[in-house]
């Protein structure tokens, strides 16, 4: 049987208007199964501009929106948490002001939902802001099994594409403010707590790249967040003590190397992804 289901966003000042407006149409009239409620989170002031985009996809929107305005800048955890509180319903899809979502995405992914996942995520289409020209492809890991154990190194979910129940969120503890990782931090905790994830191979959402994508990836902020959230996982026990220094080695380490290999380790890793899925459909 066929659930309502709730889109949450959340937007703030460094958004781009016109970006939000193609992320929100694209996840409300743009789908095949639409929404049956928008939560609109407006974290802090926003420019002049984006708030004529705000007003304009409110006058437009086929479902209902809620627009919450909250006065200053919190952050994105605390913005999604207040949303989630706002949410009229168990299932929540997420997705933010600066993406694309295709048109089938929320048609594939609640069936999921529906037949007894708690969280699931997709693929994603990585495009260029200057020409919309697609430069990679995130293949992400799927299977309960295969989910958990590359969870203990790397975040298995691409955060824009998921679906939840928010039953599972508030049972894992909620969005919690942890630097720039509060998305696989919510993630851990719920597959720590016994949640049922998996993901769709397929690309449901493209995923804008920016000026700076890859040199937000590094950097002393960025190291400290990394550390903050092994420690973390090392707390709950949802890593060994072999696992936290090796997380620490390599993804800190990760954060320190010159953008340029950065960026072509990412690559490398987005290919690997693509062929090994490749491979699987071979051999099955």
């Amino acid at each position: 049987m066929s659930e309502p289901f709730s889109l949450l966003m959340a937007v703030y000042r460094g958004d781009h208007p016109v970006h939000f407006q193609k992320a929100f149409t694209s996840s409300v009239a743009g789908q095949t199964r639409r929404p049956d409620q928008v939560v609109l989170v407006q974290d802090g002031p926003v420019s002049p501009g984006l708030e004529g985009a705000i007003e304009h996809a409110l006058a437009d929107s086929p479902a209902p929106v809620l627009h919450h305005r909250i006065e200053r800048n919190v952050g994105l955890a605390d913005a999604l948490a207040q949303g989630l509180r706002l949410s009229d319903h168990d299932i929540v899809a997420r997705m933010d002001a600066d993406d694309i979502s295709l048109p089938e995405r929320f048609a594939a992914q609640l069936p999921a939902i529906e037949g007894g996942l708690d969280l699931v995520g997709t693929g994603m289409l990585e495009f260029l802001d200057d020409d919309g020209s697609i430069v990679g492809r995130r293949v992400p890991r799927t299977g309960q099994a295969e989910i958990e154990r590359y969870a203990r190194f790397h975040d298995p979910f691409s955060h824009p594409t998921v679906v939840y129940r928010r039953s599972a969120v508030e049972h894992a503890g909620g969005y919690r403010p942890l630097g720039l990782m509060e998305d696989y931090w919510l993630f851990a905790r719920m597959i720590h707590a016994g949640a049922r994830v998996g993901n769709l191979a397929e690309p449901l959402v493209m995923y804008r790249v920016g000026d700076g994508a890859y040199a937000r990836r590094g950097g002393r902020a960025q190291w400290r967040s990394e550390l903050a959230l092994q420690r973390a996982f090392r707390r709950i026990g949802f890593t060994t003590r072999g696992q936290y220094l090796r997380n620490v080695a390599v993804r800190g380490g990760y954060r320190f190397v010159p953008e340029p290999v950065r960026k072509a380790a990412y690559r490398r890793f987005i290919a690997r992804g693509e062929r090994a899925r490749r491979s699987t459909r071979i051999a099955r």
